[in-house]
């Protein structure tokens, strides 16, 4: 049979080996996370950190966009990034504008940026230049568990939790085909496996609201 074949068993545990051993860190974060993310009351204890800056708009900003008094937003968004010091995504920008006579009346443009425990809130009056920027940070746990459920953590980081998740797959895969040969422990393993379904299953049913 195929998984008795020496040459597919070798291959088997080396890659067995392998990819328990690259995935030794993220098994232990997913693992630790779980625990965190299940238990909140236990860990998140503080409050999260506020920081306010404002900051002033140069009217070359102001005057880059198309429409007049409203800055071009991919031009906007780098400033208020660089000079505010903003990590995470930006959102869609939202601008409103009210001009009469070629002045000006109203004016305020508001964005927000979000990332794995953190996010900011942009206000920016456009009658002064002025924008002011809030930062909240929710600590270490917080972004950890962002982290764990690919929460504001970017495209890059959701492409590394899919291929780890797939990566678990062929570790679990490889050490059933390790098993496979050995029929005592290869049953015995079978049983805990019928075990644990049935206990997982139980728990479902019964004890899940």
């Amino acid at each position: 049979m195929l998984l008795k074949n020496k040459a597919v068993q070798i291959w088997a545990r080396r890659l067995h080996i392998y990819i328990s051993m690259a995935l030794l860190l993220v098994v232990l974060f997913f693992s630790v996370t779980g625990i965190t993310l299940n238990r909140p009351e236990f860990f998140v204890t503080s409050e999260p950190t506020v920081d306010e800056v404002a900051i002033q708009l140069p009217n070359a900003l102001i005057a880059s966009g198309s429409r007049e008094f409203v800055p071009d937003e991919e031009q906007l968004v780098a400033f208020l990034t660089e000079q505010a010091e903003i990590s995470g995504k930006p959102s869609d920008v939202e601008i409103f504008t009210e001009v009469e006579n070629g002045e000006l009346l109203e004016g305020e443009i508001s964005l927000n940026y979000k990332g794995p425990g953190f996010n900011a809130s942009v206000f920016i009056d456009l009658t002064t230049q002025e924008a002011v920027v809030e930062k909240s940070h929710y600590g270490v746990i917080a972004v950890l568990n962002d982290l764990h459920k690919g929460r504001n953590s970017g495209e890059v980081w959701k492409w590394f939790i899919d291929i780890t998740a797939l990566l678990m797959v062929f570790f679990v895969l490889t050490g059933v085909c390790l098993l496979f040969p050995k029929k005592k422990t290869f049953s015995t393993s079978l049983k805990w496996t019928a075990v644990g379904s049935l206990a997982t299953l139980l728990i479902f049913i019964f004890a899940v609201p």
